[in-house]
């Protein structure tokens, strides 16, 4: 049985708001895998993302140009608010039916956009800060193929990375990462075993459901 949306957003946002909630201030500037932002920038990036789609599963116009400072006061706990308003938004009877977003994608695709972002930047955030992050199975099985199949556009537009080369004995979580652009063996420089080069420029499920190619960047 195919699972809904808000199902899946409740089940990968089990998994994305420790690893928020885990973050230092401290660690706020360090590098992720996401070569061009930092840790405080890519919260502030995930943010934007789990408010707008809420806008999105609305129907309502959002402006992902406009990116506001959400990494202030007490934001680890703003984050889990808007997060669960982000799956709320997504349990509405009928969410996703029709289309959503300027380019008028079929809803659940924007969903799965939104779902990809948060599971995949938790990844991020976990293995720049140190703390572990297993995503949801279901969650991976639902990803996969929707991920697969928007790469092509992604690169094309920039918000994927090149594949990265993985083994024949990669988990399917490793395997949905390096089709992002992403090493799954990614870790901060310095780490043993890691360099710690971020050479993956694009990581989001979202190739423009508002119309803007670049809404994810990391």
């Amino acid at each position: 049985m195919t699972q809904t949306i808000g199902e899946l957003l409740e089940a990968a946002a089990e998994r994305a708001v420790p690893v928020v909630r885990g973050i230092d201030d401290g660690q706020l500037g360090a590098g992720t895998p996401c070569a061009e932002y930092d840790v405080r920038a890519l919260v502030n990036h995930l943010f934007q993302v789990v408010v707008n789609f809420q806008a999105l599963a609305a129907r309502e116009e959002v402006d992902f140009g406009r990116e506001p400072e959400f990494v202030a006061g007490d934001w680890r706990g703003r984050f889990g608010d808007e997060t669960a308003r982000l799956v709320a938004a997504w349990s509405v009877p009928g969410v996703e039916e029709g289309t959503t977003g300027q380019m008028g994608l079929p809803a659940r695709t924007v969903g799965l956009m939104v779902l990809g972002d948060l599971t995949v930047h938790a990844w991020d955030l976990a293995r720049a800060t140190g703390s572990d992050f297993v995503p949801e199975e279901g969650v991976v099985d639902e990803l996969g193929p929707g991920l697969a199949a928007m790469a092509p556009q992604a690169r094309e537009m920039k918000v994927f990375g090149e594949p990265f080369p993985v083994g024949e004995g990669a988990t399917a979580f490793e395997r949905l990462l390096a089709v992002t652009g992403r090493d799954p063996g990614w870790r901060p420089a310095g780490t043993a075993g890691n360099p710690g080069t971020a050479g993956n420029p694009g990581t989001d499920g979202n190739p423009g459901a508002d119309g803007n190619p670049g809404t994810a960047g990391g």
